[in-house]
């Protein structure tokens, strides 16, 4: 069964025309004048029919485009092509203006051209939307390229550089044109290159929708920088991946800074754990040096006593035993900076040759051993005997660190150059450590050698000797390149001085009895005329007494006046006498209560040997 379906009388399509409002829908007569009008061309253009039609439709055009001949080209344009298309201003009845769509097609009957269709469109909303757009855009892009401090560009989902910004220009140093185009890969190192840091950097973008890392960057120049990265993932509506928003900022002063900080915070660190161990082992020195020093003394009395073969064994067993208990409590001294020195003027070089020979001597046939020093490198004031042993330290380090053979190289220089300090320096081609590894290397009791091999002290007495002399210690090392240690110390000048003539007469001032018999037992062993005080009080009494006395021997730490007060007040009055001071908790109380000139120095547990020695 057919049925056919009924078709829209002329009547009805006017009646569809007439109802549209949204549209303007009008008929052109081939000249341009207006002949229909429907109520959406009412609406948003504001003329009736009555006042309209049979008007040309340039009345709806501006003055501007009715100067340029708009209407009579697209008349033409829409007879000649079969369709005119555009948008632009248009002008309502009171005067306003509109932002309008307009399609205009030729009306043909039997072939010939009996008007225009045009169709017109109010879009002002959607342009102002544009418009508004654009603007952000605008304003948008004014301002990512105003940005100095930070480097803002896009990259492709293929990692291809899209757009460049100031700050990128600034920090990078490539312009717009040599960089837009290139692989944004061209600004990592080539490890980071190597270990496909580029690539992942994407991936994980595009995957978590972030990517944020600090790392090292290159600029056009081929220099580096520490850079704060952020790589945000761009997407439509759909989800589709559109490309990358990439912003760098360049952090490098900050990671100075903040490396600094940390270095600093690890040398309070540091320096707080060995004042708390200087603490503990200067307290307890001071004792265990008292007992030492009795003991010691003691053994050195019987030495001198006929005895049997098997009591002199005995003594010489109780002897050592002393040694040993002293060498111990100088090591604990000498990281805590506390170790009492003896100190004398000499020239650097002619210190090292002396010794050069011993440090030959710990050295095997495998490793080239050679010293370099500096003509202009003049006097140090230091312990002769301590520096000769930090020397023997680092230069079985150096040893040690060369299982297969290399080179060591003992050098002096001047520094700066020409200046006033004199730096030693031993340099080995040995395994090297990391910066990790070095930077504990000072730390007492910290070794990398196996166990029995090494105590962990070597380096924190060359340390605490050098810092105790005035100086610092300073490492550098290179994984695979060798190590090199560097001793800096205050260079002086030296001017002519004669000892003073040991006399024969001497005032001992120690608060413990015992000790005090001891010692005088010890000088009266060598020919002196011994005096005996208790503290510094009673010595200053003695000393008006006698005030031909030759020698004050005179322990530090008393109660009541010290023996430091007690020298200032003595080489005040009697500048002529010879001053010993002996304890073993030297150090902390000359640092508190400042030095004194010509004053000599003996550590306890003393020996006679030692006390004759700062006679001559």
């Amino acid at each position: 069964m057919n049925e056919t379906l009924p078709t829209a009388t002329h009547g009805q399509m006017e009646l569809l025309v007439a109802a549209i409002r949204d549209y303007a829908i009008y008929m052109l007569s081939p000249e341009g004048i207006v002949i229909t009008w429907n109520t959406g061309a009412q609406r948003f253009k504001g003329y009736t029919a009555e006042e309209i039609i049979g008007q040309h439709f340039s009345t709806f055009h501006t003055p501007e485009d009715q100067a340029a001949g708009i209407p009579a080209i697209a008349l033409r344009q829409a007879r000649e092509e079969g369709k005119f298309e555009c948008e632009g201003w248009r002008v309502r009845k009171d005067g306003s203006r509109f932002w309008a769509s307009v399609v205009m097609d030729p009306v043909v009957q039997d072939g010939v051209l009996v008007g225009f269709a045009k169709i017109t469109r109010d879009i002002t909303e959607k342009r102002r939307a544009e418009d508004e757009l654009l603007a952000s855009e605008r304003q948008f892009r004014m301002l990512v390229q105003g940005v100095l401090d930070y480097a803002i560009y896009m990259i492709s989902p293929q990692g291809i550089v899209t757009n460049w910004n100031s700050g990128a220009r600034r920090i990078k140093g490539y312009d717009a044109s040599e960089i837009v185009g290139r692989h944004f890969s061209h600004f990592y190192t080539e490890e980071e290159r190597a270990r496909g840091t580029p690539l992942l950097a994407l991936q994980e973008a595009a995957d978590k929708g972030r990517y944020e890392a600090e790392g090292w960057r290159l600029r056009k120049d081929g220099t580096t920088f520490w850079a704060h990265v952020v790589i945000d993932a761009i997407r439509d509506d759909s989800g589709a991946l559109l490309g990358f928003a990439k912003i760098t900022r360049d952090i490098t002063e900050r990671r100075e800074a903040e490396q600094s900080l940390d270095q600093a915070r690890a040398q309070l660190f540091q320096s707080q754990k060995m004042e708390a161990v200087g603490q503990l082992t200067g307290g307890v020195a001071h004792d265990f040096n008292n007992l030492l020093s009795i003991i010691s003394s003691a053994v050195q009395i019987l030495q001198k006593q006929n005895a049997s073969a098997l009591e002199k064994s005995i003594i010489d067993t109780i002897g050592r035993a002393v040694e040993r208990g002293s060498t111990l409590t100088q090591q604990l001294l000498a990281f805590a900076r506390q170790q009492p020195l003896a100190p004398a003027n000499h020239r650097i070089n002619r210190v090292i040759e002396s010794f050069e020979p011993v440090l030959r001597r710990a050295v095997p046939s495998s490793i080239r051993f050679e010293t370099v020093l500096a003509r202009d490198v003049g006097w140090v004031n230091l312990d002769e005997a301590r520096f000769e042993a930090a020397l023997l330290n680092l230069v079985v380090n150096a040893r040690d660190a060369m299982p297969d053979g290399g080179s060591i190289t003992l050098s002096t220089a001047r520094v700066p150059a020409g200046g006033d300090q004199v730096r030693i320096t031993v340099t080995d081609t040995g395994t090297g450590m990391d910066a990790e590894l070095a930077a504990r290397v000072f730390e007492p009791f910290f070794t990398t050698k196996d166990i029995g091999k090494g105590t962990g002290l070597g380096l924190s007495q060359v340390q605490g000797f050098i810092m105790q002399s005035g100086g610092q210690v300073t490492l550098e090392s290179t994984p695979g390149h060798g190590t090199s240690v560097h001793l800096t110390l205050p260079m002086i000048t030296v001017t002519e001085e004669e000892a003073a003539p040991a006399g024969e007469l001497v005032i001992i001032v120690e608060d413990e009895p015992e000790l005090a018999a001891l010692a005088g037992t010890l000088f009266e062993s060598i020919g002196y005329q011994v005096l005996i005080a208790d503290g510094g009080e009673q010595a200053l009494r003695l000393l008006a007494q006698n005030p031909g006395a030759d020698l004050l021997f005179s322990d530090v730490m008393m109660p009541g006046m010290s023996g430091i007060e007690l020298a200032r007040k003595v080489r005040a009055q009697y500048p002529g006498l010879k001053i010993i001071l002996a304890s073993g908790y030297q150090a902390p109380a000359l640092r508190a209560e400042g030095s004194i000139d010509d004053v000599a120095f003996v550590s306890k547990p003393y020996r006679l040997s030692e006390i004759v020695k700062r006679l001559r």
